[in-house]
């Protein structure tokens, strides 16, 4: 019997936008599944906008069944209220996977970034054409929420891969105890990089 793609759902929480993406993980082969984004700035009610995420949660957990739960840790920013805000969408989000027997792992921006790019201050389009060219899709989505929440997803996948990854650093060289250079890491992990 064929084993079924493992699926990786990533969250980037967010009161006015959500983005949510899936990947899919068969063997060497990573594929995207699905992105998109949760528009709740037409909802004034923000508890209307908590309980908005927490059903879309549970549609896209019902309808692909992942295996886990990814979701962007938020940043911290100047604004006490927005941060508050956020930290409650984030919160729903991760109820949601609860309910579901899911963990939910919470990655730092800047991590998602490190484990996509190379570079933990990369913007939001180089994240985006890493994602192009590691799962070979041409979309451009309107809203960067769903690439990021692609990305989380993908940085999720490869922390399980390799757990040296979760500490930033580039994997070692066995035996060597210095960091291995990215020519040597990209030539271990061809699998993680498509070329057109």
């Amino acid at each position: 019997m064929k084993d079924k793609p493992q699926i990786i759902l990533g969250i980037d929480p967010g009161t006015l936008v959500m983005g949510y993406g899936l990947i899919a993980i068969d063997k060497a082969k990573i594929s995207l599944v699905e992105m998109g984004v949760l528009h709740l700035s037409k909802y004034k009610n923000h508890p209307e906008r908590l309980s908005l995420i927490f059903k879309k949660m549970e549609m896209l957990i019902k309808a692909h069944k992942p295996a886990a739960v990814a979701i962007e840790a938020p940043f911290f920013g100047k604004n006490v209220q927005s941060m508050l805000k956020l930290g409650r969408a984030q919160g729903v989000a991760i109820a949601a996977a609860m309910m579901h027997d899911l963990e939910a792992i919470e990655y730092a921006p800047r991590k998602v970034k490190q484990s996509i790019t190379g570079k933990g201050a990369a913007s939001k389009e180089q994240v985006w054409s890493m994602l192009q060219r590691i799962l070979d899709f041409e979309e451009r989505p309107e809203f960067m929420d769903a690439t990021d929440a692609v990305a989380v997803a993908l940085c999720h996948h490869y922390q399980m891969k390799n757990p040296l990854l979760s500490k930033g650093e580039v994997p070692l060289k066995k035996g060597s105890g210095k960091k291995q250079s990215w020519d040597s890491f990209l030539a271990l992990n061809k699998d993680r990089i498509k070329l057109k």
